[in-house]
């Protein structure tokens, strides 16, 4: 019923930016607190932003805060993730996420999932 898609993951140097897009479909995108998770080979799943369905209030993992920016466009059904200063440490399967429910108030909110889109930062 809803689908997520990723993309924009690949391949980039130490320092380097990328954008990542989540197109999604099957429920009112407006209507959604969404999301962007990461998982690296041996780890926990980890949030990494998240954004009201309005877009006035967004909240960023200490690890990529000042270096991340998620945003949303609720015309195209559209969300964002733009990385800057990419570090080796960012390397991970990224998953976009939407709320099951009305809240957007933690990590845990979340429902639905994308596939992922990989994204390797290395020298």
């Amino acid at each position: 019923q809803v689908q997520l898609v990723e993309s924009g993951g690949g391949s980039v140097q130490p320092g380097g930016s990328l954008r990542l897009s989540c197109a999604a479909s099957g429920y009112t995108f407006s209507n959604r607190c969404m999301g962007w998770f990461r998982q690296a080979p041996g780890k926990e799943r980890e949030g990494v932003a998240r954004i009201t369905f309005n877009g006035y209030s967004a909240a960023y993992a200490g690890p990529v805060k000042d270096r991340f920016t998620i945003s949303r466009d609720n015309a195209l059904n559209t969300l964002y993730l733009r990385m800057n200063n990419l570090k080796p440490e960012d390397t991970a399967m990224y998953y976009c996420a939407a709320a099951l429910g009305l809240g957007c108030y933690s990590w845990d909110v979340f429902g639905y999932w994308g596939q992922g889109t990989q994204v390797t930062v290395s020298s």
